[in-house]
This record gives C-alpha cells, sequence and structure tokens, in this order.
C-alpha cells in the first residue's frame, strides 16, 4: 500500500507532466477501437443488408466461364429460359417462386445526361421491380413501375441527385437507352450502404437488361411453412440438376460479406498499422516522459532509497505510475474511438456511404483491446525509465538532481546501434541488387525494420554529430542565444536523440512513399511515352465495355486515321508439353494494336500475331509450357469452337501495359466465337490524322456526347489521371500519418516543457545576470526547432533510402524511373522547422513567465 500511495501521490503531482503523454496514449488507443468499431459497424450494416434482401433459396444463372460474375463480357447478364421458374414452382416444399432480372453494368443518367452513379464506388442496381423487393424497401411517395415508362428510385439517390416524381431519366444498357419517368421513391427498411437502385417493371426490365423476353437472371424461392432454407434448396437442386446455381439466404449473404469484408479487412489492417505507428511514436513520448521525471526526482529518490525503500519498491512506484498514466489515457482512448467512428460515418456519408448510428457496433472485445493495448505499452516503455531509478544509490541524496549519464552503457548502446544499421543497410542493398521481387520485397522489409531501429538506438551518437552541424548552420547567426540553445539541445542527447526519433518514424513513411509514388507516376508516364502511340483513348471508368453504337460513333468521327477495337475473352490453353490451362485470357484486337501500343517482343515480331490462326505468347507463359516460335497451341474458347493457332511472337515481361497478355486478331478469334457470343470492346483506341490532333478530340468527345458511360482521354489527360488516383492515395496516407506527427509534436512539446522544469533554477540565474524574457523564449524556441529538423534530417534521408529501394523492386514490374519528389521534400522539411516553433510557444511563454527569485531559489 505504501507503494501505491507513493505513485498515487507523485502522479497527481506531476499530473500537468504526464497530460501530454495520456494524450498520446488517448490518441493511439482512439484510433484503434475507432477503426474496429467503424468496421464491425460497416459488417452491420452489410450483414443486416443482406439478410433482409435475400429469399429463403434464390437460383441463380451461372455465367460461361462460371466466375460468378454478374455481368459478362458481352454487357449482359448471364440469364436462364422462363422454363426454370415452372420446374421450380413444381420443386416440393416451395411456397412461392417468382423469377427477376437485374444488371450492375447499366449507366442512368438524368435529363442533362449526367450520371446518377454513387460516388462511393458502389454499384448502380436496374431491375425489375418483384415481390422480394417489397419485402425490403418501403414506398415514400409515388408508385411502383407499371409500365414501359415508369421508373422507381431509392430514396437516397433521389435526395442526393434532386430527383422528383415525374423526372426523366436514361437507362443505357448494352442493349441500348431506354427513357422513363420517375413513378415512385421507395427507401429501404435496412440501412443502404450507397447503392443507387432503380427499378422498372419486369417486362420493361427484361427487355432494357436483356434484349427480350421470357429470361430471368434469378429466381427467388420462398419456402413452405415448416421447410428449412437447406432442405428447399436440396429439393429445388433435385428438379433442376446442377445447371443453375443455387444458395440459400445464408449462402447468398455469406457470399455477399466475403466480397464486401475483403475490402473491409483491407482497410481495417490499413488503419490499425497506422494506429501501430502512432503507438511506436507514442512510445518514445513515454520513455521520454519517465525517464526526465526519474532525472528531475534523483535526490527525491535517494532520500527514499536512504530511509529504507528498497529497489523494487522503487521500481513498482515508477510502473503504477505508468499504469495509471494508461488506465486514465486509454479509458479516454476507448471513449475517443467511439466518438472517432460516428466521425468517420458522418464523413463516408458525405462520400456517398451511408452508415446509420443506429447500428453502431461496440463489441465487448473493442475496448478490451483498447485497455489492454494502452496500459501495456505504456508500462512496457515505463520499464527502461523504472529500471534507471531502482539503480539510483542513497548516495544521490547528496547531489544535484539528474542522473549522470552512463558513459559504457552509452558506448554499447552504439556500438549496437551501428551494427543494426550496417545490417540493415545491407539488407537494403540486397533487395535493390535483387532479380526477383518477391525475394527482394523480404530484404526490403527486413532491411526497413533494421534501419529504423539502429537510426532509434544510435540517436544519442546522431544527435551528438548533427545537433553540432545544425548549430553552425541554423543557430549561431542568433548569437549568444543561439549557442545556449545549442547547448541545451546537446545536453542530454539521448532525450534529443529520442524526440528527434518519434518525429523521424512518421517523416521516414511519407517520404519513402513520396518517392515511390511520385516513381511510379514517372515510370508509368514514361512507359506511356514509349508505348501508346495512339493518340486518344475510350473506356467506361468502372471497367465495363464499350457497346457497338458508341464503336459506330467513334468510326464515323472525322479527324482519325484509324480506330483499333480491343477486346478480352476467357479461354483455356492446351499447349506442346500436353498441359491446358485453367483459365486465360485472350486479348483479341484489330492488327493496327500492334502500332497503337508498341510491346516490346523477345522473339518474333507482334504484327505476325495478327495473321490468320496466329496469337503470340508472354515470355514467362512460354517458359513455363514450352512455347517457341511455330508451336501451335490449342485454345478452347468459352461459349465457342476450339482453334489451333500458332505462336508468331513471344513478347517481354518487363513491361507495364497489358503485362501478360496473349494477343490474337479479331478476325481470327470470329471465326471460332460465334456473334451473339463474341464479347464487346473492353476498350477502343484512335489515331489522329497529322496535324487534326485538337480537331479529332473535340469531334470525338461531341460523337460520344450521346453515351455519357464513357470518357475519351488524350494521353496528356491519362497520364493527370493516373498522376490524381495516386495523389488520391497518397493524400489519405498522409492523413492517417499525420496522427503518428502529431503524437510527435506533442513529444517535442513534453521534451521542452519538462526540460524548462528541469532547467527552472538555471533559467532563474541567467535571468537574474541579464538574459531578456525575449531572448529567453528565443533560446527555447531554437532549441525546438533544432531538434524538429534533426528529426526530420534523419526521417527524410531513412525515407528517401527506403523508397528508393522499393523503386529498385519496382524497376523489376516495368516501373523503372527513379524520381525524387524534391518539392514535397522540401516541404516537408521547411514544415519541420515551422513544428519546432509551434511545439515551443507553450513551454517558452512558461518560461518566459518564471519568477526569478522562486526559479532561483527551486532546488
Amino acid at each position: 500500500m505504501t507503494v501505491l500511495r507513493t505513485s498515487m501521490r507523485n502522479f497527481f503531482a506531476h499530473k500537468g507532466r504526464m497530460a501530454l503523454s495520456a494524450v498520446a496514449v488517448l490518441l493511439s488507443v482512439g484510433f484503434v477501437c475507432g477503426t474496429l468499431v467503424f468496421t464491425d459497424t460497416m459488417n452491420t450494416t452489410f450483414d443486416k443488408l443482406f439478410q433482409a434482401t435475400a429469399s429463403d433459396v434464390t437460383v441463380s444463372a451461372r455465367s460461361s466461364s462460371d466466375s460468378g460474375q454478374t455481368v459478362s463480357r458481352t454487357g449482359k447478364p448471364p440469364v436462364m429460359p422462363a422454363s426454370v421458374l415452372g420446374r421450380v414452382r413444381g420443386a416440393r416444399g416451395v411456397e412461392s417462386a417468382e423469377g427477376t432480372v437485374f444488371s450492375t453494368s447499366a449507366t442512368v443518367v438524368d435529363a442533362d445526361k449526367d450520371k446518377l452513379s454513387p460516388s462511393s464506388g458502389a454499384p448502380t442496381i436496374v431491375g425489375g421491380w418483384n415481390r422480394n423487393d417489397a419485402r425490403t424497401m418501403e414506398i415514400t411517395s409515388g408508385t411502383a413501375p407499371e409500365g414501359p415508362n415508369q421508373v422507381m428510385v431509392d430514396a437516397d439517390t433521389a435526395d442526393k441527385h434532386h430527383l422528383r416524381l415525374g423526372d426523366e431519366i436514361g437507362v443505357i444498357t448494352a442493349v441500348g437507352r431506354h427513357h422513363a419517368r420517375v413513378s415512385g421513391i421507395a427507401a429501404f427498411r435496412v440501412t443502404n450502404p450507397g447503392a443507387a437502385l432503380f427499378y422498372l417493371d419486369a417486362r420493361t426490365a427484361q427487355q432494357v437488361i436483356v434484349g427480350r423476353t421470357g429470361v430471368y437472371t434469378d429466381v427467388n424461392v420462398t419456402a413452405a411453412k415448416g421447410v428449412t432454407d437447406a432442405q428447399l434448396k436440396k429439393n429445388v437442386t433435385a428438379a433442376l440438376g446442377h445447371t443453375y446455381k443455387v444458395q440459400t439466404a445464408k449462402e447468398v449473404a455469406d457470399a455477399n460479406q466475403k466480397s464486401v469484408g475483403s475490402f473491409l479487412n483491407v482497410m481495417k489492417y490499413a488503419m490499425l498499422g497506422f494506429a501501430g505507428i502512432a503507438f511506436l511514436v507514442g512510445i518514445f513520448l513515454i520513455i521520454n516522459t519517465f525517464s526526465m521525471l526519474v532525472a528531475q526526482r534523483t535526490r527525491e529518490i535517494g532520500l527514499m532509497r536512504a530511509i529504507g525503500s528498497s529497489r523494487k519498491q522503487i521500481n513498482r512506484s515508477v510502473l503504477v505510475e505508468a499504469l495509471l498514466l494508461g488506465v486514465i489515457g486509454s479509458v479516454l482512448g476507448v471513449g475517443a474511438g467511439i466518438g472517432l467512428a460516428v466521425g468517420l460515418m458522418k464523413l463516408m456519408g458525405q462520400m456517398g456511404m451511408h452508415l446509420s448510428t443506429d447500428d453502431l457496433t461496440v463489441a465487448w472485445t473493442t475496448p478490451a483491446i483498447g485497455l489492454l493495448l494502452g496500459v501495456l505499452v505504456t508500462v512496457l516503455a515505463a520499464y527502461l525509465p523504472a529500471r534507471r531509478a531502482g539503480k539510483v544509490s542513497p548516495m544521490a541524496a547528496l547531489r544535484d538532481a539528474g542522473a549522470p549519464t552512463d558513459a559504457r552503457t552509452g558506448a554499447v548502446r552504439a556500438g549496437i546501434g551501428l551494427l543494426l544499421t550496417a545490417a540493415g543497410t545491407w539488407s537494403l542493398y540486397a533487395a535493390a541488387t535483387t532479380d526477383r521481387a518477391t525475394t527482394g520485397s523480404g530484404w526490403l522489409g527486413l532491411g526497413v525494420v533494421l534501419t529504423l531501429i539502429g537510426f532509434v538506438v544510435i540517436g544519442p551518437l546522431l544527435a551528438a554529430g548533427l545537433v553540432r552541424v545544425l548549430g553552425v548552420a541554423l543557430l549561431r547567426v542568433f548569437g549568444p542565444v543561439g549557442r545556449m540553445a545549442e547547448r541545451n539541445a546537446l545536453r542530454n542527447p539521448r532525450r534529443t536523440g529520442a524526440t528527434g526519433a518519434a518525429l523521424m518514424i512518421g517523416l521516414a513513411l511519407v517520404a519513402s512513399l513520396s518517392v515511390v509514388g511520385s516513381s511510379m507516376v514517372a515510370s508509368a508516364t514514361d512507359q506511356l511515352d514509349k508505348t501508346v502511340g495512339a493518340d486518344f483513348i475510350i473506356e467506361e471508368d468502372h471497367g465495363q465495355v464499350v457497346d457497338a453504337q458508341a464503336v459506330e460513333a467513334v468510326k464515323h468521327t472525322p479527324g482519325l486515321a484509324r480506330v483499333t477495337e480491343y477486346k478480352v475473352l476467357d479461354a483455356s490453353l492446351t499447349t506442346p508439353d500436353g498441359r491446358t490451362t485453367a483459365k486465360e485470357t485472350v486479348n483479341a484486337a484489330d492488327p493496327a494494336y500492334a502500332r497503337d501500343v508498341r510491346t516490346k517482343t523477345v522473339a518474333g515480331r507482334l504484327a505476325d500475331a495478327y495473321a490468320p490462326d496466329s496469337m503470340s505468347v508472354f515470355e514467362g507463359f512460354a517458359k513455363d509450357h514450352g512455347v517457341k516460335l511455330g508451336s501451335t497451341v490449342t485454345v478452347h474458347f468459352d461459349g465457342g469452337r476450339t482453334a489451333k493457332l500458332t505462336v508468331r511472337a513471344i513478347t517481354g515481361d518487363d513491361v507495364v501495359i497489358d503485362k501478360g497478355a496473349m494477343y490474337a486478331s479479331i478476325a481470327t478469334v470470329a471465326r471460332y466465337v460465334p456473334a451473339g457470343r463474341m464479347p464487346l470492346d473492353q476498350l477502343v483506341l484512335a489515331t489522329a490524322k497529322d496535324g487534326q490532333e485538337k480537331t479529332a478530340y473535340q469531334a470525338l468527345k461531341s460523337a460520344l456526347h450521346e453515351f455519357p458511360q464513357y470518357t475519351v482521354r488524350d494521353q496528356t489527360d491519362y497520364k493527370q489521371e493516373l498522376k490524381d488516383q495516386i495523389g488520391q492515395l497518397l493524400n489519405m496516407i498522409y492523413g492517417l500519418l499525420a496522427l503518428a506527427i502529431i503524437v510527435a509534436v506533442l513529444g517535442v512539446v513534453n521534451t521542452l516543457a519538462l526540460s524548462v522544469v528541469e532547467r527552472t533554477r538555471e533559467i532563474g540565474l541567467m535571468r537574474a545576470i541579464g538574459l531578456s524574457r525575449r531572448q529567453l523564449r528565443r533560446m527555447i524556441r531554437l532549441e525546438s526547432v533544432v531538434i524538429a529538423v534533426f528529426g526530420a534530417l534523419l526521417g527524410l534521408g531513412l525515407g528517401m533510402g527506403w523508397g528508393a529501394t522499393a523503386q529498385k523492386l519496382l524497376a523489376l514490374e516495368g516501373l523503372t524511373v527513379l524520381e525524387i519528389p524534391w518539392p514535397t521534400i522540401i516541404a516537408v522539411f521547411v514544415g519541420s522547422a515551422f513544428v519546432g516553433l509551434f511545439a515551443a510557444l507553450v513551454p517558452a511563454f512558461r518560461a518566459g513567465r518564471l519568477n526569478v527569485l522562486n526559479a532561483i531559489a527551486t532546488e
């Protein structure tokens, strides 16, 4: 009890000094708990949606490749004949069954031809209104669609796009376009996470989506009373055989949840990774806090040892203080995490994904994990300072506060740090010089970990050298005040090193990702310049196919020298070694594609692959299957006949565009695949006549004005799109890394605040001999700036090394250009100096307000 009382007294006596460490624990725990609550809530939302919308048993048409895709490469969903409905109704245990048609490949536009698709990336679903939908949705205004000129819209989409009853919309599919007016608005009985839904009457849906009546994509089956879903599935399967996919409501919900869950898991673990980085940075803050508190209480601890306290009691006393800090910070962090989850839900709502707070899910494991992590990390971080406190001897009561540094310990630490850094540098070198990306990624990961730990361990050694250099470059111009700031930073290199290391971690990640992102953009741009010979690319942004009407519009555009179609077909291949592949894709294009995309070949000419009954394979496939120029490959086209094609070219693997593609001409493929089974174009390439690029660009946009689902891009547009996509990803990552940087800034603030307390008497003496308040504040600000710049130099240098090594691995995948984003690096470096100034504001203000006489009298 004595140890506990002592710990409680010390903790609350220094509660102001503990506050920033508690904030670090709060932020880290809050981020972990917020991530868990947010992803659990999303899972709950989707679970409720999938369970509510699934019928007892669902019968679905299989695609030709049985891939589970809802839309084939023809732009139409796989369907089954209406006779299936009658057979299902005749199965035992069926109370009712209803056929329906739906598609996720349709584009819906308003009267101004603006897309009504969700901005969150959720699907746009067009289907026939049926009894199952009526069970899960409530019509809030108007009526259900009853004829070809009526459509019903979900309430969220109507609200977002300001749709009202009577408004005209257009539904564009591979079959054509259909115009209708809004007859009703329906709201989900459960939360709709963001999909846009448009309902037509059953017959119109068949015509618009498939192009004919008498077919269904699904049959919704309701079980009779007393019949389980499993038994109903068995009975329906017996009636239909295994031609169609038959699933229970649970199986449908599980399959849907699995597809969503993979995305949610990636997001969850990515966010937890950034929370782990924040925890790592927080460890430095906690270590620094307790190290300084122990140093400042050296005489007090010495007195306690002199009157009989054992080493274990002193050690436990410090650990109990850490335990209190961890518990308080973690409890507050759990609450902050729930608030963060609600904030993320509101943010997702603005982005188009609707999540209701009614579904807020806080599992008991979430606060348990948050408390366990927060307390465990805090106590472990305080362990070394606690051991140091236990080693204070009773004689320390006779000395001034501040334990002397153990020179032998410093030398051992420096040796270990240099060894780790050397090992990490060698690992990075091994990664940069490997010829296999999979092997290199392992060396890269090891190198990152070892160099990071090595820099942290040798932080005091680096601080002693770099701070002197920075002092000459930045501080000496401020005269005696600058020299005092330099000496203060050098007074305790271990503390300066730990403070700088906290900032180093976040900035190292920023720098490395910036290098990787810039190199990817530069490499892809370089590949476009070298590879793509076409002027324009026409495609649908979500990977859907280009319909025949749009292709004809492109072909009739004035100012174009050539138009190249590009299709993708599923097939299995039997190679000369007798093996048959499970599934491959064959890229069928017009012969002009060899000029439009200049793909490197290791054998033969790509143009020859477009000759009749010819094809190309990629280098890796050729090596694995013993394929050479002149080899015959048997190609089994899905939905078509078998062809024997001669290999006329082997393409290289070190490319970015169409990596791993196998080419054949559309004319060759058309001999073996019926016209009704021939896929639509994946994209269309166009090249302008000489000197007519600008005119042709505008003409193409005008020609496709009636096809708002497609985007026309020239090479400049494509490069900018690529840059924007990578930039958005990096900005999101930088936003998550900002948490670690905030914790690091708190570390700088805490270090300065505690050092002001530590130097109270010294500050009083300096003020007594003439140092003004303004000079004192400047000294503390300069000390903060030099610590922040020291951390920035370490972080940026380390990060650029990681990024350059990662680019060497990307070069094995064809991304060969290394680009250092100097504007970003310089901006981060300058920003670090401002971070130092900001961090010093409160400590400098408090130091300036110290009473001179009281400060001198402080022991």
